[in-house]
């Protein structure tokens, strides 16, 4: 089992989740991978971001904290949110996402 890094501020969680979001003001479509209080990683075509880029997001229904892309490997980028993520929403969006229908998720980010 992977040990969690000692460093982060938060623990990640897997949130396998198609997202509609900004990168400065350029609309994207992204698969979130996981998530924690304190930012997400996301998956998308190569070069959707630069780093320092800004980023905005809505997950389910619901408004992310405003994000800045902090490192990108390929496809993959980590973003830091600005303010921290309420746990009780991750929490929401967690449980939303797992009790989701295979359709029901592919709609999720048109919400």
């Amino acid at each position: 089992m992977a040990q969690e890094d000692p460093s982060r501020t938060s623990n990640r969680r897997p949130l396998h989740l198609m997202i509609k979001g900004r990168v400065q003001s350029r609309a994207i479509y992204a698969d979130l991978i996981d998530i924690s209080e304190g930012g997400c990683k996301l998956r998308a075509s190569s070069g959707f971001a630069s780093v320092g880029d800004r980023v905005t997001m809505r997950l389910n229904g619901i408004n992310a904290p405003l994000g800045k892309v902090v490192w990108i490997e390929g496809k993959v980028a980590g973003v830091a949110f600005e303010s921290r993520m309420h746990v009780a929403v991750l929490d929401y969006l967690c449980a939303s996402v797992d009790e989701a229908t295979q359709h029901e998720r592919q709609t999720m980010h048109r919400m």
